[in-house]
């Protein structure tokens, strides 16, 4: 059967999840690992969502309500739009399959920048498409480059801000200058999965585009400030005209009910989301002081991680943290990736560091 595999998905390299945390312990002979890699709230699901999903748990033996009815209203209520122009996902991840499914034949291609979310270039490779892919600037998207990159087969452009795994963001004033350059038939995805983390005041409105009645799309999720990554719920917001074409192709209970009511108590809990905003910038302040005494480069993020460079071998230093107990990411050569923990993690990360790297832990 490999014959009809075309050479687009075989020359693609599965995404690697890394192993079970109890599964390392097991291997390396250690105990009490902590996970730094995966962009996870460190504290958790609101306490709203865990007793929504308590009460629900009676009623699943029935399948999910496949609109969504509640948790739309929900979500366009916040947003100020119809529920129509809301489409929910198996997390953000499938309304980024669900675009390229539906706007994207073979040959066509989509914008994206290096060194950004990989599921873009994944997915619309195995979609036989082809991508561009623009070269940053100064650990930044190049967005005017990017711009200039759009060819007549070109239907998307993907823009993930903040940038995972870098941190950094596409500033309002940039955004407005791109979006005055970009054809009407070219479709703009804001991936804004770490939106609520963001503290510059120039972060853009991308909602005002959308509302504006231009061809955007603005995707959001409950994995991350929420804490529902196990549960894999998220969100688009786009035109109806959009969002009809999309749910032709999305699967009939495509999220699934205990999702559902999780993410609807958690999107009115806002002191959760405050305290986790709390908690992320107090981290950062933390992390920022400690690379700076012991003359770590890294980038200042937008997000709740910190893409960093310890040495010159960054997958030595990832394996020698995993003896450690500490497992975070390594991206490519010198560069490494740091979710922003609780206090007693974020201490934990910094001395397993300094003992890796030889620099005296400063108290």
């Amino acid at each position: 059967m490999l014959k009809y595999v075309s050479d687009n998905i075989k020359n693609l390299v599965p995404y690697s999840p890394g192993k079970p945390i109890e599964e390392l312990e097991r291997e390396l002979g250690i105990k009490g690992a902590i996970k730094l890699a995966s962009n996870e709230n460190p504290l958790g699901p609101s306490r709203k969502a865990i007793e929504a999903i308590e009460r629900y748990l009676g009623r699943v033996h029935r399948y999910p309500d496949g609109g969504g009815f509640y948790l739309r209203g929900a979500i366009a209520k916040k947003w100020g739009v119809s529920p129509d122009a809301v489409v929910l996902g198996n997390g953000s991840n499938e309304i980024i399959e669900l675009l390229i499914r539906t706007f994207v034949s073979p040959g066509d291609n989509a914008v994206v920048s290096e060194n950004t979310f990989s599921v873009y270039s994944l997915i619309m490779t195995a979609a036989n498409g082809t991508v561009i892919t623009v070269p940053m600037k100064d650990g930044r998207y190049h967005i005017e480059k990017m711009a200039g990159s759009i060819a007549p087969k070109t239907r998307l452009v993907f823009i993930s801000n903040p940038n995972n795994p870098t941190g950094t963001i596409v500033m309002a004033e940039e955004v407005k200058d791109f979006m005055k350059s970009i054809p009407e038939d070219v479709l703009v995805v804001f991936d804004e999965a770490y939106a609520e983390y963001v503290t510059s005041n120039q972060y853009p409105e991308s909602l005002a585009y959308m509302k504006e009645g231009r061809n955007v799309v603005i995707l959001r999720t409950f994995s991350k400030i929420y804490g529902l990554a196990g549960l894999r719920i998220g969100y688009g917001l786009m035109k109806m005209e959009i969002a009809d074409m999309l749910n032709r192709v999305r699967q009939p209970f495509n999220t699934n009910a205990l999702a559902q009511s999780a993410a609807l108590a958690a999107l009115e809990d806002t002191l959760h989301v405050e305290e986790s905003r709390r908690v992320n910038n107090e981290g950062k302040g933390l992390l920022y002081k400690e690379f700076d005494s012991m003359g770590i480069k890294y980038l200042p993020t937008e997000a709740n991680f910190i893409y960093f460079q310890a040495g010159e071998d960054g997958r030595r230093i990832f394996d020698a943290m995993l003896r450690e107990g500490i497992i975070i990411r390594h991206m490519a050569g010198p560069n490494l990736r740091v979710t922003v923990g609780l206090p007693e993690e974020n201490k934990r990360f910094i001395e397993a560091l300094r003992k890796i790297l030889g620099r005296r832990i400063i108290e």
